[in-house]
């Protein structure tokens, strides 16, 4: 099986990754890492460089390398990973694939962005006080994707821990 986790960016996937994938004993495989090292640069070169679009078929392209090599493997994806391409619909689809969003609210997410803003190509020229409205618009658009996945954990209030407390009795 291989478990991806989908959400707004600063929802957690890393962090929660590498903890599932410690707790099952996956392999662990952050796709922006995954792009940065088969492209030799980093995510926010990229979007500088070949723009967003040809990002988005990079990783389209990298998604589903992963899925035809591996196997006990949770995929922390990029936060738009789901929205382009036919990415969402591929993994749906896909027989060893168990998709779960990690959903956090406006304010999370802006709390835990406004620290990373220049880590972050797509927000990294938005003021601090437009943020929040950002997100929330962003998120808006983006959630129609992310709904669709086959697991839900509003995340806001719990810790990682308890995270993987929801996702492995999910999993049981």
């Amino acid at each position: 099986m291989i478990i991806i986790l989908l959400g707004y960016m600063g929802s957690g996937k890393s962090t929660v990754g590498k903890a599932l994938a410690n707790t099952l004993k996956y392999k662990l495989i952050d796709l922006d890492n995954y792009i940065e090292a088969q492209q030799n640069t980093s995510i926010s070169r990229l979007f500088q460089t070949i723009g967003e679009i040809q990002f988005r078929k990079i990783e389209a392209k990298a998604v589903r390398e992963i899925l035809k090599t591996k196997t006990k493997t949770v995929l922390a994806t990029g936060g738009g990973t789901p929205c382009y391409s036919d990415n969402m619909q591929f993994l749906q689809q896909h027989p060893r694939v168990y998709s779960i969003y990690l959903k956090a609210s406006v304010k999370t997410l802006s709390e835990r962005l406004i620290i990373e803003k220049s880590k972050r190509p797509l927000i990294a020229n938005i003021s601090d006080n437009m943020l929040s409205e950002f997100i929330a618009k962003h998120l808006f658009e983006r959630s129609i994707f992310y709904s669709q996945a086959k697991f839900t954990v509003e995340v806001d209030s719990l810790t990682t821990e308890k995270i993987i407390e929801a996702i492995l009795r999910e999993l049981d």
